[in-house]
């Protein structure tokens, strides 16, 4: 446990005890030290006191602070999907509502918890005891193909496809709105969110993106599209999307909410994955099915244009 001693100064008097915190206490979330006074680890000249409290000048703060919790994945016996397996590596069609590994708050159940279960443990160590295996990632509310390394060398040979755009990943989705164009590629750069940092968004100052779009299917107020991913950033087709104004169905995040369909998260589907095998050579190249909650919307969609 560390222990931290703050004097109230002339420049920060008359703040609430927790934006006080905000401000002295380097990086530290203002919920996680809300957390701490309302677990009284927070004390004001001696005493514990409430979130809104307001601290004068001169007044003494200690703060207490527990020791890190280092987190690590465990096996659990939780099923997959897998396409295709060897000794080198996994291809893995993970269901939508799971997490890929381990993190604050989804310690347990993701598909690292699995992996580590179905292959004993024996994953590459690269991404560390957090993410072991794990070369790329797609959302939790996103499903479909996953290539997952066994081993250092073809982790290091997946990621270098990765690096050079050689990996094919291409993903199918509904988006709102009708788009006119057959196809369209967006190269705008993403970056996190000034304001929410929950959120990704197009930026001048954010890392190169490239996202090529194709039109599958029309319909009246929403479109069916692949999305093929030149470059791999967080919620890359998500903000792109967005960034099109047609962000994607059921997509709460970026502005893709619509209840009459029933969503648990958005419309998209890592529907196709190729790459050269990192020790063989070989080129692979998979595809996995639509999910049942997908083929539903597009059921419904093409029934309301009269569609069988």
């Amino acid at each position: 446990m560390t222990q931290i001693t703050l004097v109230v100064d002339e420049e920060l008097d008359g703040l609430r005890l927790d934006q006080y915190l905000a401000e002295s206490v380097e990086n530290k979330s203002r919920s996680y030290l809300q957390k701490l006074i309302q677990d009284k680890r927070v004390s004001l000249n001696g005493k514990y006191c409430k979130n809104r409290h307001l601290v004068k000048m001169g007044d003494v703060v200690e703060v207490s602070l527990p020791e890190p919790r280092l987190l690590s994945g465990k096996a659990e016996a939780i099923p997959l999907e897998i396409i295709y397996e060897d000794e080198d590596l996994l291809v893995v069609n993970k269901p939508q509502n799971m997490v890929v590994h381990p993190a604050a708050g989804n310690e347990t159940g993701t598909l690292v918890n699995a992996l580590m279960y179905h292959c004993k443990g024996q994953l590459s160590t690269i991404n560390g005891v957090i993410r072991p295996g794990i070369v790329h990632r797609i959302d939790k509310d996103t499903s479909g193909l996953l290539v997952v390394a066994r081993n250092d060398v073809a982790h290091q040979g997946l990621a270098a496809q990765l690096a050079d755009h050689t990996m094919i990943r291409c993903y199918e989705a509904v988006a709102l709105g009708t788009i006119r164009e057959e196809k369209i590629t967006v190269n705008a750069p993403i970056g996190r969110h000034p304001n929410q940092r929950l959120k990704m968004a197009v930026l001048h100052e954010g890392r190169p993106a490239v996202t090529h779009i194709t039109v599958k299917e029309r319909f009246r107020d929403h479109t069916y599209i692949t999305a093929r991913l030149e470059t791999g950033r967080t919620h890359q087709i998500r903000v792109h999307m967005a960034y099109l104004n047609h962000p994607l169905l059921g997509d709460e995040r970026y502005g893709g909410t619509q209840k009459k369909f029933n969503l648990i998260g958005q419309v998209l589907h890592a529907k196709s994955l190729g790459f050269r095998h990192p020790v063989t050579g070989e080129e692979m190249i998979f595809e996995s099915k639509l999910p049942d909650s997908f083929q539903k919307v597009l059921i419904t969609l093409r029934a309301q244009m009269g569609k069988e």
